[in-house]
């Protein structure tokens, strides 16, 4: 009986899952995950993609499967980020520190680590990278501090709490910090509706266009939608990095919008930045993209 499930070839070449998904080993590895695999009409067993509950246990299985995490716990209202796209954004990354000859001691600032504290613990299991996240979300950073904690990860991910929501850095950053790398995921929704909306047509693509509206992975208001939307929030973090441009050697961030990088390059080459680069991202269906940019 088949138990894989694929996903993307156009992952990046070191993704551990761009070949699929081992069901039956990551049964094993979480045996939760059993109780929501089925067999479909095609005599290959999967799991409901626009069930909550069966995306979380899956994304859980694959990171105490592939990552050494064995604890990854967080209100099911929050973000449950898909670990196959995390974990790619994470190496490309890799790649552009290596392309800049950056080694040794990686430290990474990860913006808006949400309540499962997704990157540092990629980053840190595939790179052995040095994290400090950051999330205006008090309650957000509680679970992932316990996440921290209990994969004794606490030397290596560092967590701080940004008090002012209109700030990035500023707030959260100290004068000493110096990091090689910021990553950030931004909210790319306006609004409730237009998060509400986009999950519609999703459940559409899904062929469940009858079901109740229920994203499937979940998310909170701060980890979806921002006033004035994906392009608001970027152009307000362009705009904080020109002025702790000393601190970080590259700034990134993915982007959902293609029209929004030729917007992007112009206020960073106002802004003074020496080098920008896009980074295009095979993310399933769709084609996502990383901008990064340097001051040095």
């Amino acid at each position: 009986m088949n138990l894989k499930i694929k996903t993307n070839p156009n992952f990046h070449p070191k993704n551990k899952h761009k070949s699929g998904y081992d069901l039956e080993a990551l049964c094993e590895a979480y045996p939760d995950l059993l109780s929501f695999v089925f067999e479909n009409n095609y005599q290959t067993k999967t799991i409901d993609f626009a069930n909550p509950n069966a995306v979380k246990a899956l994304n859980r299985a694959l990171l105490f499967k592939h990552y050494g995490i064995n604890f990854w716990e967080f209100p099911d209202s929050n973000l449950c980020p898909p670990i196959p796209g995390r974990v790619d954004y994470i190496h490309h990354i890799a790649d552009l520190l290596k392309s800049s000859k950056i080694s040794g001691n990686i430290n990474v600032l990860d913006i808006g680590t949400g309540a499962s504290c997704i990157y540092p613990i990629l980053g840190n299991a595939e790179y052995n990278w040095k994290f400090v996240g950051t999330d205006i979300d008090r309650n957000s950073l509680e679970y992932a501090q316990k996440i921290v904690n209990e994969n004794k990860l606490n030397d290596v991910i560092q967590l701080r709490f940004q008090k002012d929501v209109s700030q990035i850095f500023n707030g959260v950053l100290n004068e000493e910090d110096s990091f090689s790398v910021s990553i950030c995921n931004p909210p790319f929704y306006k609004s409730e509706t237009e998060a509400l909306e986009a999950t519609t047509r999703k459940l559409k693509g899904l062929n469940r266009e009858g079901d109740k509206v229920v994203r499937n992975f979940s998310g909170t208001k701060n980890e979806l939608w921002y006033k004035g939307g994906e392009k608001a929030f970027i152009h307000n973090y362009l705009y904080e990095s020109s002025l702790f441009k000393k601190q970080c050697v590259w700034f990134t961030t993915l982007i959902s919008k293609k029209d929004l990088v030729k917007g992007m390059y112009t206020s960073l080459k106002k802004l003074g930045a020496t080098d920008i680069k896009t980074i295009n991202m095979g993310q399933g269906n769709k084609v996502s993209r990383i901008v990064a940019w340097t001051f040095k």
